[in-house]
């Protein structure tokens, strides 16, 4: 049976229903957002936790006929545990930020949703449908913060076309990674293909393959690939490849025959945003493929951004995206 975009989602309603994960949405006024909220509320998938005014949220939901059972509200303005939450965010930001700024920063949507999931009052959260990505990422990093380990975060797709699912990664966030961002974004990479039901097999990509070209950046990828395998000796990775090589079997009989993929990679990370975010796209634009994403990953726990130019559903599989890594850290 061919497993469609459908069939994943599908397979993640399953794996978060039950476990009364808590995804924050700080731009609840947003139509797109309260509509998505309110179907996850009434299927109970998640719990929303919406952001702003209860009044305007109310009548907002009013107007688009949604209920807002199952959901929980705050708002800064009125937030009963203030005081606990400043001085949490001023002992976590180490002397970078005085009580006063602290109070006037987290009246800010989405540093207040931030601080309930850096606190343990929420699992999750999922913005940028009316923010930019530095909006939600400056948060994230300033307050959740990288795993042990991780010096960056990173974005990822999943591109989904019938029974095909991979991992393209970093087509988001960093612009000119080095070879220690390399490795970490291959292992991290790794670890969210499983979230989604992917056997990780790991490609590092460049315009070479096992040393047919020799440069600076071809010796990137090549520490890149000598750091993952330091950092997780049970990785199946392999490089430095062409495309070609990393996804045709019989290209890589011929290129790279002694290596542990044979055309049958299913993660792959690219040497530079730039060649990472044209790949995803020609793959969606010109493949048929649909990319889920971005993810980010690295973080202690889940942020993830929206574009601007998102739909009702959107928002809807990126809450369940962010709830299923959610999982991993929880559990």
């Amino acid at each position: 049976m061919v497993k469609t975009n459908d069939d994943l989602f599908d397979i993640l309603k399953e794996k978060v229903k039950g476990w009364n994960r808590k995804i924050v949405f700080p731009e609840a006024l947003d139509p797109r957002v309260l509509a998505a909220a309110g179907r996850l509320a009434s299927e109970e998938i998640v719990t929303p936790v919406l952001i702003g005014n209860m009044e305007e949220i109310g009548q907002k939901a009013k107007e688009l006929k949604v209920k807002l059972d199952n959901m929980e509200i705050y708002d800064p303005n009125e937030y009963i545990e203030m005081d606990e939450m400043v001085a949490a965010f001023v002992e976590r930001r180490k002397g970078k930020a005085t009580e006063e700024a602290a109070r006037k920063m987290l009246l800010d949507e989405n540093y207040f949703g931030t601080m309930l999931v850096y606190m343990d009052k929420a699992d999750g959260l999922v913005s940028g449908a009316a923010h930019s990505t530095s909006d939600t990422v400056r948060p994230a990093l300033q307050i959740i913060k990288t795993k042990p380990g991780i010096s960056k975060t990173s974005g990822v797709f999943i591109m989904v076309k019938g029974d095909e699912r991979y991992v393209f990664a970093d087509c988001a966030i960093n612009i000119a990674p080095d070879s220690k961002d390399l490795a970490e974004i291959a292992v991290e990479s790794a670890k969210t293909a499983q979230m989604f039901d992917v056997d990780p097999r790991v490609a590092m990509l460049s315009f070479s393959t096992k040393g047919s070209a020799v440069s600076d950046e071809t010796k990137k990828v090549e520490e890149g690939l000598k750091l993952a395998k330091e950092m997780d000796s049970d990785l199946i990775i392999d490089g430095e490849f062409q495309f070609d090589a990393a996804i045709v079997p019989s290209v890589a009989k011929k290129k790279a025959p002694d290596s542990p993929l044979q055309g049958d990679a299913t993660v792959f990370v690219f040497p530079s945003l730039e060649a990472g975010n044209i790949g995803y796209k020609i793959a969606q634009r010109l493949g048929g493929f649909e990319a889920i994403g971005p993810i980010l990953q690295g973080l202690n726990a889940p942020v993830n951004d929206l574009s601007r130019g998102c739909s009702e559903e959107d928002v809807y599989n990126l809450a369940l995206v962010t709830a299923v890594q959610s999982m991993d850290k929880r559990m």
